[in-house]
């Protein structure tokens, strides 16, 4: 299946790379723009975005004019990102047609999240609701962990552990790959939180805790 293809426009190098990484990570298939200009050039010869991700304050050409420029000829869900909280600024983005409206600094996670709600409500997001891996099916839209039909009780970053795990399964997962995925960029605690984390799952995963390896001086793998 085709990956959905999103474009990120920003100035900031580092804010770009920030918003393709987790996006990446989530399983899209990201274009970047670093000016107003290169947006709408990259916008109309690539038919196939579903999605744009606008910064509003940009040399050349601003975030406002760029999305009055796709609003003529595209109908495309566009969340707009701002250092201000102004709410004229607000209003004058939904009066454009923009979707959705983040301010400046804002959790990437919370960023994904918004893009699968606002992908969804288009009709566009590929993401399995449910994940299934030797006897383990984690029902992402109930928020409920099945292992050979019964349910299991699991802490919220238990959920997103295993989800990673079985999303991974087969490859090797290294702690700090894990922490940055699974924890956040934000997080600057200790790398043995995921041993912890890992204890914790296996434990309430019964015989099946066994499918997920210890890869010793690295981190972890999910062997089904």
């Amino acid at each position: 299946m085709e990956k959905i293809k999103i474009l990120v426009v920003d100035d900031e190098s580092r804010m770009r790379k920030l918003v393709r990484d987790f996006l990446v990570k989530s399983g899209y298939d990201v274009d970047e723009a670093e000016d107003g200009n290169q947006a709408v050039e990259m916008f109309f010869e690539n038919n196939k975005y579903s999605l744009v991700i606008l910064d509003i304050m940009m040399p050349k050409m601003d975030g406002w004019s760029v999305c009055r420029e796709i609003r003529n000829y595209s109908k495309v869900p566009v969340i707009m990102l701002t250092a201000k909280s102004d709410e004229r600024d607000e209003l004058l983005g939904f009066k454009l047609g923009v979707d959705e409206y983040i301010s400046k600094p804002f959790s990437p996670k919370i960023l994904v999240a918004r893009v699968k709600a606002l992908l969804k409500r288009s009709g566009q997001d590929t993401e399995e609701d449910v994940l299934n891996a030797g006897g383990i099916v984690v029902d992402r839209a109930a928020h409920i962990v099945r292992i050979d039909g019964q349910i299991i009780d699991l802490s919220y970053k238990e959920f997103e552990l295993l989800s990673y795990f079985i999303e991974n399964k087969g490859l090797a997962l290294s702690r700090e790959k894990i922490l940055t995925s699974v924890w956040n960029y934000d997080y600057f605690g200790d790398a043995r939180t995921i041993d912890t984390h890992v204890k914790k799952l296996r434990s309430k995963m019964g015989e099946k805790g066994d499918l997920i390896k210890t890869i010793w001086g690295m981190g972890y793998k999910l062997d089904v």
